[in-house]
């Protein structure tokens, strides 16, 4: 079941809110159950290609998932995987194709979650991510890493099992830390990674290592990438980034040195900024922050009071 969720952020974190869906995994190994709430007529089916969906106006002027019931679902018995129930009793799957249906009308449109994610509701939003995460897992995943026999898909989607030594396997998540870093200043710590364009400034990021505590793989990851020492780390939200498969696990972290030595092969550049400074940055367009869809820009919003400004027309 979902339970409320708590953060230290003002703002919900994208992707990330309650979605009102119970993803039911009580229910993946029953067939017969499964069948049933298939076949039922308020069950509602979305198709996922791609990392993309189809998404559509809606009459209160927002963005929508274009789902059908499942009798005008394209068919498919395989690349079917189900997501959960909402509080009204309705069942929701998602089809993986290898492309999405025709338009059915002219408003409908192909999009994926860095486009969509900010426009559809926290359920859409929670079937969306779901659903692709899933897919991607799939789609690179097909081989048995044990014997190298193909995989069969299995708990609506869930697992893949081996017919060949029995191993079972499931998707996968990455856990990376991204943080703001402070100074005694009280100025943040922003960097531009060497494949952004010029003047994308972040939040700094990167994935946990094995036998790594998270604490630990934020002290590293800003050593390693701006050549800067830190002390307090404080945990302050989630995020699902399936791109393709990990959970951002968002921080802030006092430094306790402030010289800059970026590492050139992840880190193009880093800077310090005073709130007074990133303000004036965005102004100008010499600083493009990070986009509102990710968990950096609620980090950095943390920091900076309030909503982030946009760069002057």
């Amino acid at each position: 079941m979902e339970v409320p969720v708590s953060t230290r952020t003002e703002r919900p974190i994208s992707l990330a809110a309650p979605s009102g869906i119970d993803r039911a995994a009580h229910h993946r190994l029953d067939e017969a159950w499964l069948a049933a709430a298939w076949s039922h007529p308020t069950t509602r089916v979305f198709v996922v290609s791609g990392g993309q969906v189809l998404v559509d106006d809606t009459p209160d002027g927002g963005t929508g998932i274009v789902m059908t019931p499942a009798f005008e679902a394209p068919v498919t018995e395989t690349h079917r995987y189900f997501l959960g129930t909402d509080e009204d009793g309705v069942r929701y799957f998602a089809l993986q194709k290898d492309s999405l249906p025709g338009r059915m009308d002219q408003s409908a449109r192909p999009a994926g979650l860095r486009e969509a994610g900010m426009l559809l509701s926290p359920r859409d939003a929670g079937l969306m991510v779901h659903a692709v995460a899933l897919e991607n897992w799939q789609r690179m995943h097909r081989f048995c890493s044990r014997c190298g026999e193909r995989t069969v898909v299995a708990a609506a989607g869930h697992i893949r099992r081996c017919p060949g030594c029995g191993a079972e396997h499931y998707p996968r998540t990455d856990p990376a830390v991204i943080m703001l870093v402070t100074d005694e200043q009280d100025r943040a710590l922003l960097g531009r990674q060497v494949h952004w364009p010029e003047g994308r400034f972040s939040t700094l990021a990167g994935f946990v290592e094995p036998g790594e505590s998270i604490e630990q793989s934020v002290v590293r990851e800003v050593w390693e990438e701006a050549g800067v020492r830190v002390g307090e780390v404080a945990y302050v939200a989630s995020q699902p980034w399936p791109f393709p498969y990990s959970l951002m696990l968002g921080f802030t972290a006092r430094a306790t040195t402030s010289e800059i030595t970026v590492d050139g092969e992840e880190i193009q550049e880093a800077r310090w900024f005073s709130r007074e400074d990133l303000r004036e940055a965005i102004r100008t367009g010499e600083v493009l922050p990070p986009a509102g869809i990710s968990i950096a820009a609620r980090l950095v919003e943390l920091w900076y009071g309030e909503p982030l400004p946009r760069p002057s027309a």
